[in-house]
């Protein structure tokens, strides 16, 4: 990957620019200091306090090497999970630093919900989970959201997080090449064939930017990972469009204990969740 950091030492005084934006953002947290990602507790910079960030679902032990999703102990020595090999998904690996739970489903919420400023913190643990897949030449892709949901919400967070990324790793971006052609229902509360016929027929490359795939390894940038219906769906679509590879990068997974749950009870704040 590309490294974008400076040197901790330069023989050059810094941009005019920088040190104005530098003194807006100390501007800035003299007047709303910041808070935690996730519990909104006071901390110094931006990040987590104490507390949240040492409860952090990390996915740190065996994943299925398909979908992400953490294996259980019985299946610790395998490769991929019993679901994956029953039905491979359409997407050739997924990835998230952590499972959709407590500080992460929190983070994830607060993101969602107005707090645009957390892509960068999201998109620091992304990269670091992700680096299997964001090697020299990735395309990076952000699942889209439709003109309507957009116009609703003001942003896609899916964009912000791949935007935040492109930054670290220098890789390129690219958001007109995968487009929703139709608005879909909200996911909440939709089984997994539900999510399935929910995403069915909705994506789509135009035909004069099919050039721009051909070949490439694709890496689909998103929030969360549900089902993997909306993964599933952009990925269909971009190989048929000629992509050689497409992998998916994702803030959180929700894992498979908890997926019947997830289905049933899903609250209106992730109502917007891709899938």
């Amino acid at each position: 990957m590309a490294a974008n950091a400076a040197p901790a030492h330069s023989a050059h005084p810094a941009h005019p620019a920088r040190l104005a934006r530098s003194a807006f953002g100390t501007f800035v947290d003299l007047l709303m200091p910041p808070v935690c990602a996730a519990c909104k507790a006071p901390v110094v910079s931006q990040g987590y306090c104490a507390d949240c960030w040492s409860s952090l679902p990390e996915i740190s032990g065996s994943q299925c090497q398909s979908c992400g999703i953490p294996l259980p102990i019985a299946w610790q020595t395998e490769a991929v999970c019993l679901e994956c090999r029953r039905a491979p998904p359409a997407w050739n690996r997924a990835i998230a630093p952590y499972v959709y739970a407590g500080t992460a489903r929190q983070t994830l919420l607060a993101f969602k919900n107005g707090r645009e400023e957390l892509a960068g913190l999201m998109a620091q643990a992304m990269v670091r989970a992700g680096a299997p897949l964001l090697q020299p030449g990735a395309l990076l892709l952000p699942v889209p959201l439709h003109r309507w949901r957009l116009w609703s919400r003001g942003y896609n967070q899916s964009l912000l997080l791949a935007r935040a990324i492109a930054r670290t790793t220098g890789l390129e971006l690219r958001f007109d090449l995968l487009q929703r052609a139709k608005p879909t229902a909200k996911s909440n509360g939709l089984t997994r064939v539900g999510r399935v016929r929910n995403v069915r027929g909705v994506f789509r490359v135009p035909s004069d930017l099919r050039s721009g795939l051909k070949g490439r390894h694709v890496i689909l940038i998103d929030d969360v990972l549900t089902t993997g219906a909306t993964a599933a769906a952009c990925a269909r679509v971009l190989r048929r469009a000629g992509a050689a590879r497409v992998d998916v990068l994702v803030h959180a997974r929700v894992a498979q204990a908890e997926m019947p749950t997830y289905l049933a009870t899903t609250s209106r704040r992730d109502a917007d969740g891709q899938g």
